[in-house]
């Protein structure tokens, strides 16, 4: 392995995102709120440090390997961690602490979407600006924007490619070269984000709440410009399009590559992911609607329109909210909280342990069945019609077990920080499976509990966008050994 080939690619990548924080500093000239130093500061801090990261060793241009790959990832994510914190440490009206300012930076740039600042509608447009930008790169992942670019500049991208896309199968290319699946992936995201910020803006938004939102919608993040989120509008024209654009962000996106290059959408209904995806969708606003009613909580239109729209919203981990789920009747909170376990398709913007993981553990549970029943049948496990192989499988239930142990493990260790039971099992929940709200006292927001669990919850935020082994391998002694 070589530590001199990653610090060298993560300077380059710091270099990168430091351009990012320049939007901002336009939207701040725009709007003439005051803050443009802080994000001038922030982009020369950040240029700097990757220039001499870089410099360093400028000259070692050894091949990267798998091992790189992995290493480049982690340290790049930290690194956006901490360097994506800058501005809100320095914008003192937020008055937010360092542990503070990196959660908010990593439950950005994980589309996590869980926040620390209360008082969202008061705070300076760039601000606003750019906590949805962040959201919006990690979406599709900075790395895969970074693969596109890097071979120019003589690195190879697949490894980096390999360690950051989320899904089971990591293998997969749309396209012949990597650089080509990068852009191929971007240009979708970019489409889908415009045309989206279009109906948004359509349906009511002001130009700038329609590209914001756009950005979190797409990126299936959950940040919003407002306090009240997507309540916020009152409108169901609106909901109607956020339901609709979380609904196709949260489908694997090479489906959207298929359907685009041969204009046609019968992918969609050929793959097994999303008739499971969208039954699973389809029975839990059913069952939620139904509840409501019968309850007696909201009218049967208001059941339908609240229950679609935070059904959609957590299960696929996006996070936007119309109305407090928290304090729904029944077991109602629990149900939708769980569904975000499952989340959204391998290959989306969502997190969760993935919908096509979930729908291989049904069916090896259902095969284990039939081989009680029948002991010399022979029961394989199909996904589009085509046998899974053992490894896959084998993948699967060991993200499955470790998935468990490190979720146990947090919440054991949240609780020791004094938050109650529900408090860390939710927030474990809704970070490690990129979500935002939880229950109990993170219901809302995360800014009432301790520094120490935030900086926990940091970690977890990592653990699910990176999908657990591309951040547990670098524990491994046999990583490190040559």
């Amino acid at each position: 392995m070589h530590i001199q080939i990653a610090i060298r690619i993560v300077g380059i990548l710091l270099m990168m995102f430091s351009l990012t924080m320049l939007p901002p500093v336009f939207v701040s000239l725009i709007y003439q709120d005051g803050v443009t130093g802080i994000f001038t500061k922030a982009f020369v801090i950040t240029f700097v440090a990757g220039f001499f990261l870089w410099l360093m060793f400028v000259r070692n241009q050894a091949d990267m390997r798998i091992k790189d790959g992995f290493l480049v990832t982690v340290l790049f994510y930290i690194a956006l961690g901490a360097f994506g914190a800058l501005p809100f440490i320095d914008e003192h009206g937020l008055g937010l602490s360092i542990p503070d300012a990196l959660f908010e930076s990593f439950s950005g740039l994980t589309t996590t979407g869980a926040t620390v600042i209360v008082g969202l509608d008061e705070l300076p447009k760039s601000i606003l600006y750019y906590r949805q930008q962040l959201q919006w790169l990690g979406g599709m992942g900075i790395i895969v924007l970074a693969v596109a670019i890097l071979p120019m500049l003589g690195i190879g991208g697949m490894q980096l490619y390999r360690a950051e896309t989320p899904g089971p199968v990591k293998d997969s290319k749309l396209t012949p070269r990597i650089k080509e699946t990068a852009v191929a992936l971007w240009s979708i995201y970019l489409g889908l984000t415009v045309v989206c910020a279009i109906a948004y803006w359509g349906a009511g938004m002001s130009g700038f709440d329609a590209i914001c939102h756009s950005f979190s919608t797409i990126a299936i993040g959950g940040f919003s410009t407002h306090d009240a989120s997507i309540g916020y509008f009152d409108s169901w024209v609106i909901e109607a399009i956020a339901i609709f654009f979380m609904v196709l962000a949260g489908m694997n996106f090479s489906l959207h590559f298929f359907s685009f290059k041969e204009r046609s959408i019968r992918h969609y209904f050929r793959d097994d992911e999303v008739k499971f995806y969208l039954s699973i969708l389809f029975i839990a606003v059913v069952a939620v609607t139904g509840v409501l009613w019968y309850e007696q909580t909201h009218t049967f239109g208001q059941a339908i329109r609240f229950g679609l729209f935070e059904v959609v919203s957590i299960f696929t981990t996006t996070g936007f909210s119309t109305t407090d789920f928290a304090a729904w009747p029944n077991m109602l909170p629990y149900l939708i909280f769980f569904g975000a376990f499952t989340g959204a398709c391998a290959g989306s913007t969502g997190g969760g342990m993935k919908v096509i993981r979930v729908m291989l553990i049904c069916k090896q549970g259902l095969r284990e069945v039939h081989r009680l029943i029948h002991p010399n049948a022979v029961f394989p496990v199909k996904v589009n019609h085509r046998q899974v192989s053992g490894q896959v499988i084998e993948a699967v239930w060991g993200f499955f077990s470790i998935y468990v142990i490190v979720f146990l493990f947090m919440q054991l260790a949240l609780i020791m920080t004094g938050l109650d039971f529900v408090t860390a099992f939710s927030a474990v929940g809704a970070t490690i499976n990129n979500l935002g709200p939880g229950l109990g006292t993170v219901a809302l927001h995360y800014a009432d509990i301790s520094d120490a669990a935030k900086i926990l919850l940091c970690f977890t935020m990592a653990l699910g966008r990176l999908e657990i082994f591309t951040l547990l391998v670098l524990f491994s002694p046999m990583f490190w050994r040559k």
